[in-house]
């Protein structure tokens, strides 16, 4: 299975469409004290980056996931999770 994409059949046709990456950034950096623009600069990402990030208009690079669970001494499961 595709991390990025899902397959979608409507009316016997298939489509991609893209898969929704759920994160739960917002809710370490409350618990680590961290400002959006603090967070992109242990990752190098623009603070904008993390906004849509945590608004759920952007899914993250596998790097840029690893990266944000590694500032949060966690694992990229416990901050990210797919939607079917």
């Amino acid at each position: 299975w595709h991390l990025r994409w899902r397959l979608r059949c409507w009316n016997g046709k298939s489509k991609k469409v893209p898969a929704m990456i759920k994160n739960r950034i917002k809710e370490y950096r409350a618990k680590y004290d961290m400002k959006q623009e603090e967070l992109a600069n242990l990752v190098g990402v623009r603070r904008e980056t993390i906004g849509n990030l945590e608004k759920g208009k952007y899914n993250p690079s596998l790097v840029l996931a690893w990266n944000i669970a590694k500032v949060f001494k966690t694992t990229i499961e416990e901050i990210f999770t797919v939607e079917p």
